[in-house]
This record gives C-alpha cells, sequence and structure tokens, in this order.
C-alpha cells in the first residue's frame, strides 16, 4: 500500500513536468525538418534537447518500475512506454516517445471516459498530422524521385492518407515513406472507427436515458390510477354506510317517540 501510495504520488506530480517535456520534444523534432536551412548551433540544440527529453522519459519510467509492487504486470501492461524508452532514437521511431508521454499524460489525467475519449481522438487526430508530415517530409524530402518537397505537400498528403482519400497527387517514393503512409491509413481507420463507435454509444445511451424515464413516468401514472381507484372504492363505502345508517336511526328514534307518547 505504501509503495503503490509513492507510486500515484510521483505520477501526480510528474504529470505536468511531464506534458511541457512532450511539447519540448514536439518543438525539437520539428524546427530541424521545418527549418532545414537553420544554423548548425539550432540543429545541435535540437538533438539535445530530444536526448533530455528522451532520459527524463526513461528515469520517470525507471522511477515507476521501482516503486511498484509487481513489476512483471507493469511491464506488460506499460509496454508502450518501454519501447520508447528501448528504442534508439532515430527517426521516425523517436515519435513512440512522444506518443507515450501523451497516452502516459491521458492516463493519468482526472477525466471522465467520454471526455477522456474525445481527448484522445482530438488528440490522436492532430498529433499524427502534425508529426506524420514531419516524418514523411523529412524522409521524401530529398528523395530523388520524391514530390513531397515541403510542409504544405506533407499536410495534405497526411490528411487525404488519414481520411483514406488518397488523391494520389502526392504519394512518397521511398521505403520508409511507405511504411509511414501504412501506418498513418491504419490509425486513421482505427480513429474513423473509435468515433463511429463513440457516436454510436452516445445515442445508444441517450435512448437508454430516454426509456428509463419513460418508464418511471409510467410507473408513476399507474401508482396514481391504482391510488385513485382505491380512493373511489372507499368514498363509494362510505356513501353506502352512510345511506344504511340513515333509516336505522330514524326507525329508532320513531321507537322512542312511541314509548314515551301517552296512552290513552
Amino acid at each position: 500500500m505504501k509503495e503503490t501510495s509513492r507510486q500515484l504520488l510521483w505520477e501526480r506530480r510528474s504529470q505536468t513536468p511531464l506534458l511541457v517535456l512532450a511539447v519540448a520534444f514536439a518543438v525539437a523534432y520539428a524546427v530541424p525538418i521545418v527549418a532545414p536551412e537553420a544554423e548548425a548551433s539550432v540543429h545541435r540544440a535540437c538533438t539535445y534537447a530530444e536526448w533530455v527529453v528522451w532520459g527524463a522519459f526513461a528515469v520517470d519510467y525507471l522511477v515507476r518500475l521501482g516503486l511498484t509492487r509487481d513489476r512483471g504486470h507493469f511491464v506488460r501492461t506499460h509496454w508502450l512506454d518501454l519501447a520508447a524508452v528501448v528504442l534508439p532514437l532515430v527517426q521516425p521511431l523517436r515519435l513512440l516517445r512522444l506518443v507515450a508521454t501523451l497516452l502516459l499524460v491521458g492516463r493519468r489525467a482526472r477525466m471522465a471516459p467520454q471526455v477522456r475519449l474525445t481527448t484522445y481522438v482530438a488528440g490522436a487526430v492532430v498529433g499524427l498530422l502534425m508529426f506524420g508530415s514531419l516524418a514523411v517530409l523529412s524522409v521524401e524530402r530529398d528523395a530523388p524521385e520524391g514530390n513531397i518537397r515541403n510542409l504544405g505537400d506533407a499536410v495534405w498528403w497526411s490528411f487525404t492518407t488519414m481520411t483514406t482519400v488518397g488523391y494520389g497527387d502526392h504519394s512518397p517514393t521511398t521505403g520508409l515513406g511507405r511504411v509511414l503512409a501504412v501506418g498513418l491509413m491504419l490509425s486513421g481507420i482505427a480513429l474513423l472507427g473509435v468515433v463511429t463507435a463513440n457516436i454510436a454509444a452516445w445515442f445508444i445511451a441517450r435512448f437508454e436515458r430516454d426509456d428509463q424515464v419513460e418508464r418511471l413516468q409510467l410507473e408513476a401514472i399507474r401508482e396514481l390510477q391504482a391510488e385513485v381507484r382505491a380512493l373511489r372504492a372507499e368514498v363509494s363505502l362510505l356513501g353506502g354506510g352512510g345511506q344504511g345508517a340513515m333509516p336505522a336511526q330514524t326507525a329508532a328514534a320513531g321507537e322512542q317517540a312511541g314509548a314515551t307518547a301517552p296512552r290513552f
């Protein structure tokens, strides 16, 4: 229990710093690709920043692994974090570190399930569009037969690939670029399925709530009807008993009057 509380305390305190590091990693990854003509010192600074962020991710994973009691279960349930730490810092595999960090931050966030799912989907769409564009641009810009030469072409290609439209005006020509395209297509299909399932679940939950309210209203109406019937029965009984009592009282009064009357 103490180890679990220490682990939760560490995760709660490291949530915001990890998010800041994820943003720093995104910037360090994007700058050399968007501005390849930048000075060499800028490129070196971005590389150092990526290594520092990677080191912070590795330290966070090792600390959480050390604080947990069942390390085997932790490794099995946090395999993406482990992959982000073990994989070397090369393109495009280093994107896994950013994905793992965003997932980690999302898991630690205290949000409702519906809000968390919506946040995941929106963040995944933006992240895949942005980093898919940067990754394909980095590998296709200098390709001899490549037709993705600038960021605009890369973003357009990522958008059409994720939505599985595939106009074909821009397409990767290198092996690594095609691997990225396959991953982006599969991710787009998966996200579309998640969005569709989320919308369907929302409608189903809404219909179930409406049905439950309608059932409660019908039960209340039935109870009121039963009470009205019971009240009518009581009123009818009271009315019948009153009419029967009146002749009896009249007869008793007549007998008493007859007994007290004078006799001749």
